[in-house]
């Protein structure tokens, strides 16, 4: 039964795909959806895109690993998530149209005034690289999930998600990612919510009570500050807080504000997205902490804890409900790996010009965009399949893409929108800095150990962009299109 669900939904996925090729004519279409979503598909695209295979796999995963110390990271993420829709949703669906920019390097280099490029080509540069590693992640996790319904080698679930993804992505662009993540945010949540709850009121027909059933062997795991006190304690509050930090700056949730239909649509939009995102991201925790509770702690010895979700669902849940939550959790992987693609696509085609390179006729933009999705689905596809091989964690995967290009965009949006005397110095120093410092710091696990790379990169990151504007910043600027982009019908943004 489960098997027979699970295809039925890759088909109408495919389907939708399909039937959202007929309303796409343009690159306008294909990447931004025409700037025509309403408050509920993109609310909800927003959400399933946002949380990949890391929330229904990774956190429990996580939870069961490291204990009660990951309750700052869903404290951090449900933050971070309603900050970046309440502090530039609005501001930035404003002010790329009136820029005429697709993508959010293409609108830093307009209203910058970059006549070098600088600014495109190292965006492009960090998107490429750090979202091929997130793009990898949600193949790795499609692997694992088909592995554990179907028993298919996590290789060959690699390739077989890999080839469903990048088929209705170049089909629907963002048209078709954003319905079929309405779909499989619905499951999603439902899962979030559903699965942790079923397994509380299994737990409590056990001869144990709740309290010790959900509690860890270790003093540590038991402890929200790891058994740490003074610095270290502060610590792991901070390094699970970070996570919150990186939703300023992710390129392909940040085009859901780009993409909906008007300013007051946001307005509702934020809202939703609210209402998702508290149950849900607790609720992924609360997957991992009632694995614990109904398997044991003894179970996950050796075992890969990022499997509890599919697990918990197969052993509590009817055939058919499993089926369809489990689904849910493959909607995570796929919705955040479509939307992924599409960014790294209008990198390559709208930042790098490569269009214009290759002398591409008016046309041809749209086939050879799709070329371009299909090449960069390719090179994920290799790396899922080396993370497989190595074993890599996805939990470690995601921090590392997350914070790349959380602390590279992140401060440039924010400074962008909220501070009048950011210079296109400041940007391009911004950028670099978040990312050398996310490479640098994430490939050393002693300074890991410290603090995690998504704090650090990021601090210094907005600290770069502040400190190198106001060195540059100078009266001409002042009278540039930073003003002329920051005047809203209701007024100015930014603070002077």
């Amino acid at each position: 039964m489960i098997e027979v669900i699970f295809i039925l939904y890759l088909l109408l996925i495919i389907c939708v795909g399909i039937l959202s090729n007929k309303f796409v004519s343009s690159q306008l279409d294909f990447l931004l959806a025409g700037r025509r979503l309403g408050p509920w598909v993109t609310a909800f695209s927003e959400r399933a895109s946002g949380e990949s295979a890391w929330l229904l796999l990774g956190l429990p995963g996580a939870a069961i690993a490291i204990g009660y110390g990951e309750i700052w990271a869903v404290i951090g993420i449900t933050i971070g998530i309603i900050s970046s829709w309440f502090l530039i949703a609005e501001r930035l669906r404003d002010e790329t149209e009136k820029f005429d920019s697709l993508t959010i390097p293409d609108f830093l280099e307009k209203k910058f005034n970059d006549s070098s490029g600088l600014i495109r080509i190292i965006s492009a540069l960090i998107i490429g690289i750090f979202f091929t590693f997130y793009v990898s992640a949600q193949f790795h996790g499609s692997g694992k999930i088909l592995n554990t319904i179907f028993g298919i080698e996590p290789l060959y679930g690699i390739t077989l998600s890999a080839i469903i993804i990048i088929i209705y992505t170049i089909l629907g662009g963002l048209l078709a990612v954003a319905w079929t993540d309405l779909i499989q945010g619905v499951l999603m949540i439902g899962t979030l919510v559903v699965l942790p709850i079923v397994g509380l009121f299994e737990l409590l027909s056990f001869d144990q009570s709740l309290s010790e059933l959900l509690k860890f062997d270790s003093i540590e795991k038991n402890s929200v500050f790891s058994g740490l006190t003074g610095f270290g304690a502060l610590s792991v509050a901070l390094g699970g807080m970070s996570w919150g930090l990186g939703y300023f700056g992710q390129p392909h949730l940040l085009i859901r504000y780009m993409a909906i239909k008007s300013v007051n649509d946001i307005k509702k939009a934020k809202w939703i997205a609210a209402l998702w995102a508290i149950p849900g991201i607790s609720g992924a925790f609360m997957i991992g902490i009632v694995a614990l509770g109904y398997f044991g702690e003894d179970f996950f010895i050796g075992k890969d804890s990022e499997i509890a979700m599919p697990l918990l669902a197969q052993t509590l849940l009817p055939a058919w409900i499993a089926g369809l939550l489990i689904s849910g959790a493959v909607a995570a992987m796929m919705s955040t790996a479509d939307s992924q693609l599409l960014v790294s696509t209008s990198a390559i085609s709208e930042d790098l010009k490569l269009n214009k390179v290759i002398k591409t006729r008016k046309s041809n933009k749209l086939t050879n965009t799709r070329y371009i999705t299909i090449i960069l689905g390719l090179f994920a596809y290799a790396t899922a399949m080396y993370s497989e091989v190595s074993g890599d964690t996805i939990f470690g995967i995601v921090s590392f893409a997350w914070s790349g290009l959380g602390s590279s965009f992140g401060p440039a949006v924010i400074l962008s929108l909220w501070w009048k005397k950011t210079t296109r110095e400041g940007i391009i120093a911004g950028l670099l800095t978040g990312s050398i410092v996310t490479m640098i710091w994430g490939s050393s696990e002693f300074l890991k150990l410290i603090v995690t790379e998504r704090l650090t990169s990021f601090v210094l990151a907005f600290i770069v962009v502040i400190v190198v504007s106001k060195f540059t910043y100078t009266k001409k600027e002042k009278n540039s299109n930073r003003d002329s982009g920051t005047q809203i019908q209701s007024g100015s943004y930014g603070i002077s």
